[in-house]
């Protein structure tokens, strides 16, 4: 490659912290995809993956605690031409972002969504988050009381046309599932393994590629009864890769007589018109 536009920064994480290899894979990606950084929009809540924007030479926006997904996507709504890319926790995702994870899923707006899933909350030091493990005799760490939350499964029931899942310690196999995601024309998950070396001693980086698995060579990504089987198999092994990918029509698509080849930030009504439609509501 003769150049490399997008860099990252000096970062605020733990040595040892799988979220470099994450924000460098992330950055490898962009580079191969050649795109301009002024072409890409980076978007996080809050958290320790949620900073991953702030290290990148692209466009970033930072917003509250389990909201990163609607900043996303009303970005993406009114200029389709830019690469919306969410890099947010498990607890800012699943947990207090929760709501917007099911509806903007059945939204299909063409953004790729990167959790970086550590089972735990990071930022605020290790407390359960919804992806930990149950709570057991010799499990020492945040665990769950409840039944752990499923996102793949959650995912596929809500109508996601892209699920997949990955582990930040397979950088290589990380780089397919991103730029399969960003490429993918709608909604776009990929649940990212991503140990936290300082609060979570039990999935860590020897767990995880002792427990994962690549999918088959002859799986069928296409095949939903499939795909919601491997996406409850999280234990003693679990499976990475892309689980489901389906076309649908994208928000954009669904909605010619609002969106059409110019963006939306390119459109400039005439100001008498916009006073007589404010009049009507008056």
């Amino acid at each position: 490659m003769s150049e490399m536009k997008f860099q990252s920064t000096e970062t605020a994480w733990c040595p040892g912290c799988g979220n470099f290899d994450i924000l460098q894979t992330l950055v490898g990606v962009l580079n191969d995809l050649a795109f301009a950084p002024e072409e890409v929009l980076l978007v996080g809540g809050i958290g320790q993956a949620a900073k991953l924007n702030q290290y990148v030479n692209a466009n970033g926006f930072s917003g509250l605690h389990g909201r990163s997904l609607p900043a996303a996507v009303a970005a993406k709504m009114v200029n389709q031409n830019l690469k919306v890319i969410v890099n947010s926790g498990d607890g800012d995702s699943y947990g207090e972002g929760g709501n917007h994870f099911l509806h903007n899923i059945r939204r299909n707006v063409d953004i790729a969504h990167f959790v970086h899933d550590n089972q735990i909350y990071g930022l605020t030091k290790g407390q359960t988050s919804p992806t930990s493990d149950p709570c057991s005799d010799t499990n020492a760490g945040a665990c769950n009381l409840n039944k752990p939350f499923q996102p793949l499964l959650v995912a596929l029931a809500a109508g996601a046309t892209f699920v997949a899942r990955s582990f930040s310690g397979n950088k290589e196999h990380m780089a397919r599932m991103m730029k399969a995601a960003i490429l993918h024309k709608g909604y776009a998950l990929v649940d990212i393994l991503q140990p936290c070396v300082s609060f979570n001693k039990v999935n860590t980086f020897a767990y995880y590629r002792e427990h994962t698995y690549e999918l088959e060579a002859e799986y069928d990504p296409t095949d939903i009864k499939a795909a919601v089987l491997r996406s409850m198999e999280f234990g003693a092994k679990i499976p990475i890769g892309i689980l489901y990918q389906a076309q649908a029509p994208t928000f954009h698509q669904r909605r010619p007589e609002i969106f059409d080849e110019t963006p939306m930030i390119d459109k400039h009504p005439a100001p008498d018109k916009l006073e007589a439609l404010l009049r009507q509501y008056a």
